[in-house]
C-alpha cells in the first residue's frame, strides 16, 4: 500500500510540474466594435484565434444593428423575407425571458428610445415630454414575438436591439467552442464581460477586477474590489461610461422602457455573476434600471444569481450591497 501511495505521489507530482510549466495561449482581436482577450492553457499547445474571429464575424452577421444587412437590421427594416439564425433567436428567448423575470426594466424593444436619447450611432432627437410618449407607443416585448420562425410585431415600428446582452451571449459562444476543444482552463473577456473556466495550473484562481464608478467616458477607473471566479460569468453594467450632460442635467445609457427616460436612481454600477454571460449581462441592465431596493428583493427571490451593487447614499458616499455567495470570493482593491 506504502509504495502504491509512493508512485502516485510521484505521478502526481511530476503531471504536475509538467502541467504547470505550460505558457499560456494569450490571442486578442477586435469584435462588435470593441475588444477582446483571452487567455487558456492547452498541452497541444494549439491557437484557436481564426476560429474564434470566424464564429465572432458569424455573430456579427446575426444581431449587429451597425450591420445594415445583418438578421437583426432585416427584421428592424420589417423584410418578410428574413431567415432566422439560432444567434437571433438565442438572443430574443432570452429577452422575452428577462424581460418577464424583471418585469419589463430589462426589454428588447427600448433601442428607438436609446436612440432617440443619443446612445447608438443615429443622430441624437429632441427629447421632450411628447416625443418620449410618441417612442414609447411601439417599446414593449408584449408587443413581439416569435411564431414559427417569425417575429411578429403588433406595430411595424417596433426595433429590436440585442445590445444589452448579445456581448454577453459573444462570450458564451467563444466558451462552448473552447469547450469543444476540451480546454479545461481559460478566461474569455470581450468588451469587460467575462467568463472563466477552471483555474491557473498553479491552482490560482481567474481574477476580474470591479471599476469604482467614477465618471470617465475614457480610460479605465481604479478598482474598488477584486473577484476570484471559477466556471462562472462576470459582467458589470454602471452609468459612468455612456452619459452626457446637457444644461445641467446628467443622462446615462441605461434607459428605463417603462417611462421612456434615462434610469434615475442611487445605484452607480452593477455586478452580476451567473452561470453565463449572457444571463450576467442581461440582469446587470436590469439592475441599473430597477435600482437598489427592487434589485436587492429580486436577488433574494433568484439565488442563482449573485450581485455586487455599488450605490451611493444621499450624503454621496459610496455603499455596497453584496450577495451572501461572493463574500467568500470578493476582496477590496488596495
Amino acid at each position: 500500500m506504502q509504495k502504491s501511495i509512493s508512485l502516485f505521489s510521484l505521478f502526481f507530482l511530476t503531471t504536475f510540474c509538467l502541467y504547470s510549466q505550460i505558457e499560456p495561449i494569450k490571442i486578442s482581436g477586435f469584435a462588435q466594435g470593441t475588444t477582446y482577450h483571452i487567455t487558456y492553457y492547452d498541452k497541444k499547445n494549439r491557437n484557436f484565434q481564426s476560429e474564434i474571429d470566424t464564429l465572432l464575424a458569424d455573430f456579427n452577421k446575426s444581431v449587429s444593428l451597425y450591420d445594415s444587412i445583418s438578421i437583426i437590421s432585416k427584421v428592424n427594416r420589417n423584410d418578410q423575407n428574413v431567415v432566422l439564425d439560432k444567434y437571433f433567436i438565442t438572443c430574443f428567448n432570452k429577452c422575452m425571458e428577462v424581460s418577464k423575470a424583471s418585469e419589463g426594466a430589462f426589454d428588447a424593444t427600448v433601442g428607438p428610445l436609446v436612440s432617440g436619447w443619443g446612445f447608438s450611432f443615429k443622430k441624437k432627437a429632441k427629447m421632450d415630454s411628447s416625443m418620449v410618449d410618441s417612442l414609447l407607443k411601439f417599446v414593449g416585448y408584449q408587443l413581439v414575438s416569435l411564431k414559427d420562425g417569425k417575429v411578429i410585431k403588433k406595430d411595424e415600428r417596433i426595433k429590436l436591439d440585442f445590445n444589452a446582452l448579445a456581448q454577453g451571449y459573444s462570450v458564451d459562444l467563444v466558451s462552448k467552442l473552447l469547450n469543444t476543444k476540451k480546454i479545461a482552463n481559460y478566461i474569455v473577456e470581450i468588451g469587460g464581460e467575462v467568463y472563466a473556466k477552471g483555474h491557473k495550473p498553479n491552482g490560482d484562481h481567474w481574477k476580474v477586477g470591479i471599476e469604482k464608478p467614477i465618471d470617465n467616458t475614457e480610460g479605465d477607473n481604479p478598482l474598488k474590489a477584486i473577484v476570484k471566479i471559477e466556471n462562472k460569468a462576470l459582467n458589470t453594467s454602471g452609468n459612468y461610461r455612456k452619459f452626457y450632460i446637457e444644461n445641467g442635467i446628467r443622462y446615462s445609457h441605461e434607459i428605463n422602457p417603462k417611462t421612456g427616460y434615462p434610469a434615475h436612481n442611487n445605484v452607480l454600477s452593477a455586478t452580476v455573476l451567473a452561470d453565463d454571460c449572457m444571463t450576467a449581462d442581461a440582469y446587470a441592465t436590469a439592475f441599473m434600471v430597477m435600482g437598489l431596493e427592487k434589485s436587492i428583493a429580486f436577488l433574494a427571490a433568484h439565488k442563482e444569481l449573485s450581485a455586487y451593487l455599488i450605490y451611493a447614499e444621499e450624503s454621496g458616499v459610496y455603499k455596497i450591497f453584496e450577495s451572501e455567495g461572493l463574500k467568500d470570493i470578493v476582496t477590496e482593491a488596495e
